[in-house]
């Protein structure tokens, strides 16, 4: 959009520019294992160098063994959550039965790409349980794109975090040494360790984590404080 022979801009043509998008920031980590996984995010809220919210989490429990964590854009997360949430009652009271991880895994990848002209901008993970018990996560784009994975960091502070769960549970860069299914207690201490550090290099990450563990029983909360400033 042009402005012409404006008197305010001096009577020069000025280009102005207009973004639907805001990054609110924020950050989510999961880890999945045997039979549990582990799925946690930050409650700062941000625009820019303002707080907005230091008590918001970034989760969004889809069923009893689903969890989805959204950062970036906030209006699109809580759109697409809510999308989400949508299908999954419609689902419930077509079939009579909860929709299984996997299937909402590929439902979400779906409801991506169909706005992929116009894309929701957030980052997302899926953390749940298959038909197994097992823990599954899913990584994805914002067009869509899936990756399964067993662990995963995503948001303002994904690139610092991705390299640490790359050591600590991948096993990479590593000489002699044999990957080890991760227990809960360990993987759960590992989430916690991640937002600490986390909070220590990114503004965007803090106040607090709120962590979801999903096993055979159901959701369990736990929550953390982090460093405010």
């Amino acid at each position: 959009m042009e402005v012409l022979n404006s008197n305010f801009y001096g009577g020069k043509p000025t280009q102005l520019h207009f973004s639907p998008y805001e990054d609110n920031g924020g950050t989510v980590v999961a880890i999945a294992g045997k039979d549990f996984a582990i799925i946690g995010s930050d409650t700062r809220l941000s625009t820019g160098y303002s707080i907005e919210s230091r008590n918001q989490t970034k989760l969004f429990q889809l069923s009893s063994k689903t969890v989805l964590g959204c950062t970036g854009c906030w209006c699109d997360a809580l759109s697409l959550a809510h999308l989400m949430q949508a299908r999954m009652q419609m689902y419930l009271h077509d079939h009579n039965k909860e929709m299984s991880s996997l299937a909402v895994g590929q439902m979400l990848s779906t409801v991506l790409y169909n706005r992929r002209f116009f894309p929701y901008y957030v980052s997302n993970i899926l953390a749940g349980l298959d038909a197994d018990g097992k823990g599954i996560l899913h990584s994805y784009d914002p067009v869509g794109h899936c990756e399964k994975t067993y662990y995963v960091a995503g948001g303002s502070a994904g690139a610092f975090l991705q390299p640490l769960l790359d050591n600590q549970i991948g096993m990479k860069n590593q000489q002699n040494v044999e990957r080890r299914p991760v227990s809960m207690e360990r993987a759960l201490n590992l989430v916690k360790d991640s937002f600490i550090a986390a909070a220590e290099r990114d503004f965007y990450t803090g106040d607090g984590v709120h962590i979801n563990i999903i096993t055979k029983d159901g959701i369990r909360e736990d929550r953390m404080v982090l460093r405010k400033d």
